[in-house]
Order: structure tokens, then sequence, then C-alpha cells
């Protein structure tokens, strides 16, 4: 069994805010900044290649970060397609897909695997950003409790698919079981490690009781069992994987400081931090994003303007 990343952003920062503030912002500071990037994940298990998540669509432009920026996941570094490639991968190779959620920055390239199989939560198969893709199915969780979590979908040998609802009601996790270790691939459950030690939800999710249900599980589970949390939005996800470093959460490692924070120049679009939805003014009559009224919402994933970055 093998576990790769799929580099596709780098030099990225998320605010503290926005990382810890679902439950409510007292003792957060907003001039703390923690590291994020983008990455998926290639699960090879010698029979078969499963890839967890797809990355963003194909041209959408890179955010242009200001002091207002929430989370910015920095410069891309390649479109999925030759990122993948780098990893000796092409479509013709992959056999599953495990869609975490529906957000475009994980669900952007699923057409590009018109062959393969591709599993969603059953409430995400149905979103905007999946349903016109004739190969998801809905995962049915017919394979019973997996450890503390209620349900799972065994896809291999050595590898789940778990319910796990909140930050979309679809929302899913993958774990691995390799050498004696847990590898969970959580999407979103958090977006930094950061915020799994401190036990906090993002301000990002469908339903909060859920989101806090699921990162209570998931922390239950990291307790007993030698895992490496795999994160989707924070360099961490690849740096814990190269070095096989398994959560002790009574010991949390000190955060590395954001020193690097890629750019770009502005075009006058601006860029869904949350769904990757661009605003461009030439296709609503002109409009410019600022003139947009302050209760206007992303039209595919519905969060506010205050969620938008300059692209």
């Amino acid at each position: 069994m093998v576990i790769k990343a799929v580099k596709l952003y780098e030099n990225g920062f998320m605010l503290q805010p926005f990382a810890m503030g679902g439950e409510g912002m007292e003792g957060l500071d907003p001039t703390v900044r923690y590291r994020s990037s983008l990455q998926n994940y290639v699960i090879d298990t010698g029979s078969e290649v499963i890839l967890v998540d797809t990355g963003m669509p194909d041209g959408v432009p890179d955010a242009v970060p200001d002091e207002k920026t929430m989370i910015h996941m920095g410069a891309r570094i390649k479109d999925y397609l030759p990122a993948l490639a780098d990893l000796g991968y092409g479509p013709e190779n992959v056999s599953k897909i495990l869609l975490t959620h529906k957000h475009a920055d994980h669900s952007g390239l699923l057409a590009a695997f018109p062959n393969a199989t591709i599993y969603a939560g059953p409430e995400d198969r149905v979103a905007d950003e999946v349903k016109a893709i004739p190969n998801v199915v809905a995962a049915e969780y017919k394979d019973g409790p997996y450890y503390n979590f209620e349900a799972s979908e065994k896809i291999a040998d050595g590898v789940y698919f778990l319910p796990a609802k909140g930050h979309t009601f679809g929302n899913s996790i993958v774990i691995v079981e390799d050498g004696g270790l847990f590898y969970m691939i959580h999407g979103d459950v958090t977006y930094t490690d950061e915020a799994l030690y401190a036990n906090k939800l993002s301000v990002v999710y469908d339903d909060a009781a859920a989101a806090r249900q699921t990162l209570d599980k998931v922390r239950t589970f990291i307790a007993d069992h030698p895992t490496v949390y795999l994160s989707t939005h924070t360099p961490l996800g690849y740096e814990n994987l190269e070095n096989k470093a398994v959560v002790d959460l009574d010991n949390p490692p000190a955060s590395i400081p954001v020193t690097v924070v890629a750019g770009a120049q502005a075009t006058g679009r601006y860029i869904c931090s949350i769904c990757g939805y661009v605003y461009d003014p030439a296709e609503h009559d002109g409009v410019a994003f600022e003139a947009l009224p302050d209760d206007w919402k992303c039209p595919r994933c519905k969060q506010p303007k205050t969620k938008f970055n300059k692209a």
C-alpha cells in the first residue's frame, strides 16, 4: 500500500478565526496565520489506484490576498492531471475515486475520469458540482460500524469510506490501514492541524451540530489508534505523510510560521474561497463585485461576500 500527495497549491495562509471560529470567536487572534496549501491524495494498493478528491477545476485564477483574506490557498503549482502524471498515473490507471465532499477544490476534475467508479456521500451525490457526472454513485455505508464510526463502506482491503457529516451534508472521510498505522484523509473536518489539537471547528459548515459530532468522533478515534492525519489545506498534510507522524492530542507540535505568501495580479474577478466559484463582472453586465449588495451570496455554495478573495 502506498499513499501519495498530489500537490496543487503552495505558500498560502489562513487566519485563526477562520480555522477555529466555528463555535465562537472568543480568544481567537485575527493576526495569527497558519500555513495553507492544497493537495489531494492517491492510494495505490498494488492492484488498483484509488484517488481521494480531484482538485480545483482547470483555469481557476489564483487569488490575490490582502489583510482581510480569511484563507488563501497560495499559488497554483500545477493543474490536477499534470500533477497526477508526475506521480506516474493517468485517468486510465484509476479504478475508483473517493470524494470527501462536493466543494470544487475537491471535485474539480471528476469528469476527467469517466471510467472510474466515484463514491460520494448520498447528499453530496445530488449537489450541483457532482450531479451531472454519470459515474458517481452514492455511498451506501453498508459494511457496518468502523470502530467508533457508526457506518462504513469497505472500498478495498484496508481502505474504508466513512460518513462524517457537518462540513457538508454529505461529507465523508477515508481511512487507510497500513503497517500498523491508520491514515485519515479527512477533507475539511479541520482546515489546519492546529484546529484538531485545539478541538475547534472552522467557520465553514452546512450543519454545525453534525460538524461537532464528527470532530468528536475523529478525536476519539485518534486517541485510540495510531493515526497519521492527512489534511487538504495545510502542508502539514503531506509533511505528516512523509514523516509518518502520528497524532498525539496531548502534545501538539509547535506551529511553523508563515514566511512566504504567494500572490497574483488583480483582474477584477473574485473567487469563492470555499467552493471555487469565480465572479467575473464581464458575465454579470459589468457589475463590479464591490458593487454587489452586502447580503449577496455565492450562487454555488451560498457563502457570503466575505468568503471571496480577489483573483
